[in-house]
């Protein structure tokens, strides 16, 4: 496999994974309601980073080194998350 279809891969994953956020967080209701898109961005910007989290500790439980670092840093940003969630949603 060459570079620019290595490069054209990886650019459709993130494509694929904002659009599957941004349907997650409710695309729809602001254009049928006729609403502003603020909680579509916002929700999209809240999976990112549970997503960065769960990503941190899948590395944490592949890699050898920096274990540590990858868990702690992991389960903060998942915590920040559930923060923003509660946040968003009026529960804090």
């Amino acid at each position: 496999m060459n570079q620019t279809t290595s490069k054209a891969l990886t650019g459709f994953k993130y494509i694929y994974l904002i659009a599957f956020f941004a349907l997650l967080s409710g695309l729809f209701h602001p254009l049928i309601t006729n609403t502003s898109f603020d909680g579509v961005i916002s929700g999209v910007l809240i999976l990112f980073v549970g997503l960065a989290g769960g990503i941190l500790l899948y590395r944490a439980a592949t890699s050898e080194n920096n274990r540590i670092i990858f868990l702690g840093s992991g389960f903060a940003l998942m915590a920040i998350s559930l923060f923003y969630i509660f946040q968003f949603t009026g529960r804090a």
